[in-house]
């Protein structure tokens, strides 16, 4: 098959939505098909490198590191269509998924749409809230998705969301995110622990929660550092250590510092993504607090490293933490100072939990992803054959 992956979101930029595209491109290119992808490029001026075409773009206000293609007449789209994809997979909602529409039209071909991100989690972002409202917001997606032949839900969450936008059930299909399992069961020496630890002035006797991710206020991190304030007075021996870097970094800080939890709660920045799976290893339990998750590639992540995971509970998780097999939910301070004694105070507990999350982690391998996603393109292609006829 020749596939035309389109994205505003790609490499140098960092997050979830490029790595599942960065993943998907991999699977389906080791499978032999003819993979290009649609992006906006980081220079202003449009270029083509490999497999990737870079439309020309500049930024523009209207939520962080967003770029919008340049009114000019571009070169790129008329290589493309003369290149005759068989179909398309729209990865993102804004420039680049104009030209996937066009290119569809031009060629008659079947469009399928991954829908990401839980934008009423987000409108915040988008002209700083003023315009856009979770009302209006359903409308657009309603009215863009029903247009689409296949959208992919990485979740039974995103897929219910769609469902009460009155998006149709007909062409949703859940399918979600694999991850390269073998980049996050490699062991990390003690020495490596050690030198990491070391680093911001932790120690492997101490019982380190990790939270690895965007740091944004939608992720909820501030709910942690107070409940990790109110551990403390139980627990002893138990440090915080905080893995990315956001918008809401600072704000972070001066909470940390109002509570006199310097010394206890410590922030990396932003880590290079081949050493991340690093920081999982330091940590006894991974902890996140989010309910903006589409999917939540940081808890397969987790459980792919043999890190028990505490979060609150988020219908992104279901099949995914189970209670007391691959971690623990909760959903107020007294679940999660039950859950996390319970996690402390027994290593076999903890040992047990590494080994069910392996295995359920191995069932959602990039693998296992790829054959999946290349099924739903066959199908849209054979149902586009069969309504010309």
């Amino acid at each position: 098959m020749k596939i035309l992956i389109t994205t505003d979101a790609y490499y140098p930029m960092t997050n979830g939505v490029v790595i599942s595209t960065d993943i998907l491109y991999n699977q389906l290119k080791l499978r032999g098909h003819d993979v290009r992808i649609l992006t906006l490029s980081n220079e202003g001026k449009g270029y083509t490198s490999g497999d990737v075409y870079y439309l020309s773009a500049g930024s523009v206000n209207v939520y962080p590191q967003a770029k919008i293609i340049k009114p000019v007449r571009s070169k790129i789209i008329s290589e493309i269509i003369s290149w005759q994809p068989d179909i398309i997979h729209s990865q993102t909602e804004f420039s680049t998924m104009v030209m996937a529409k066009y290119i569809k039209r031009k060629l008659k071909i079947p469009q399928v749409h991954t829908y990401h991100t839980m934008y009423e989690d987000y409108l915040k972002y988008f002209l700083k809230g003023k315009v856009l409202k979770k009302n209006a917001m359903a409308r657009i997606t309603r009215i863009l998705l029903n247009s689409f032949d296949t959208v992919i839900a990485p979740t039974e969450k995103v897929k219910s969301l769609l469902s009460s936008y009155k998006v149709s059930t007909d062409i949703i299909e859940v399918i979600p995110t694999g991850i390269d399992i073998g980049k996050f069961e490699k062991t990390v020496s003690l020495e490596e622990r050690e030198t990491i630890l070391r680093e911001y002035g932790l120690s492997s006797k101490e019982n380190i929660l990790v939270y690895v991710g965007r740091i944004a206020e939608e992720k909820n991190i501030e709910e942690l550092i107070h409940l990790f304030n109110k551990a403390l007075k139980e627990i002893p021996n138990l440090k915080f250590l905080i893995v990315g870097g956001g918008p809401y970094v600072d704000i972070l800080k001066a909470v940390v510092t109002d509570l006199n939890l310097e010394v206890a709660v410590k922030f990396t920045g932003m880590i290079d993504s081949d050493k991340i799976y690093k920081y999982y290893k330091v940590g006894t339990i991974f902890v996140t607090a989010s309910k903006s998750e589409s999917q939540g590639l940081t808890y397969l992540e987790a459980l792919a490293s043999g890190c028990p995971v505490l979060c609150r509970w988020d219908p992104c998780i279901e099949g995914l933490i189970i209670e007391g097999t691959t971690g623990f939910t909760y959903n107020d301070g007294n679940e999660f100072m039950e859950a996390l004694k319970k996690l402390l105070n027994n290593a076999g507990l903890r040992t047990t939990i590494e080994q069910n999350s392996i295995v359920i982690a191995n069932k959602h391998s990039k693998e296992n992803f790829g054959l999946k996603v290349i099924d739903t393109y066959t199908k849209a292609i054979e149902k586009k054959i069969k309504s010309k006829k």
